[in-house]
C-alpha cells in the first residue's frame, strides 16, 4: 500500500498520475491534511485579530473546522477518484495536522505501514523554499520508508530544457 499526499494542486495530480503509470493496480490511500485553525491562527495572525473580527468563537465552536475537514476529505476523494482513474485502487482519507503538515503525513504512513510515501513538489529553490518551508524537503530528510517525489511538471520541463533533452513528457 502506497501513501499519496494530496493538495488537489497540479502537482499532486502529477504525483498521482506518475505513480499510477509506476505501480498500476496498486492500493494507495490519498492522503489530504487540513489545518486545524487553532494552529493556522497561532502560525500567522496578529494577537486578537481572531477575536475581533469574532471568529475565535466560530473556531471554538468547531465550525471554522468543520468546514476545513469537509474540504480536506472532498480534496483527497477527488484525488481517489483521480487515482482509480489512472488505475490505482484508492481510497480517501483526510486527517487534521498533528504538529505540521509533513510529520502528519509521516504519522499516517506508519499508521498504514505504507511501504511508500508519494508526493508531488512545486520545486521551490533557494530562498524561497526556506521561507515558505517544503514538505517534500521535510519528508525526505525524516521518512523511515521509501518516499517517491515527483516534480511539478514545469519543473520537469525547465530541467529538461536546461539539460538539453528538450520537453517530452515526464
Amino acid at each position: 500500500m502506497i501513501l499519496v499526499s494530496y493538495d488537489g494542486s497540479s502537482d499532486a495530480r502529477a504525483a498521482i498520475d506518475h505513480v499510477a503509470q509506476l505501480m498500476p493496480g496498486a492500493r494507495a490511500t490519498i492522503l489530504s491534511v487540513w489545518v486545524p485553525f487553532a494552529d493556522a491562527l497561532a502560525r500567522t495572525a496578529s494577537p486578537g485579530m481572531g477575536v475581533s473580527l469574532g471568529i475565535y468563537e466560530y473556531a471554538e465552536a468547531g465550525g471554522i473546522d468543520a468546514v476545513n475537514r469537509a474540504a480536506a476529505l472532498a480534496t483527497a476523494t477527488e484525488g481517489a477518484r483521480r487515482a482509480t482513474a489512472a488505475g490505482l485502487v484508492a481510497r480517501p482519507q483526510a486527517q487534521s495536522a498533528n504538529g505540521d503538515v509533513a510529520m502528519t503525513i509521516r504519522d499516517v504512513a506508519a499508521e498504514l505501514d505504507a511501504q511508500a510515501i508519494v508526493l508531488g513538489t512545486r520545486g521551490l529553490s533557494g530562498v524561497k523554499s526556506f521561507l515558505l518551508g517544503s514538505v517534500s524537503h521535510a519528508i525526505v530528510q525524516h521518512a523511515d520508508r521509501a518516499v517517491l517525489v515527483v516534480p511539478s511538471p514545469a519543473l520537469a520541463r525547465r530541467r529538461r530544457r536546461q539539460a538539453g533533452r528538450g520537453t517530452a513528457p515526464v
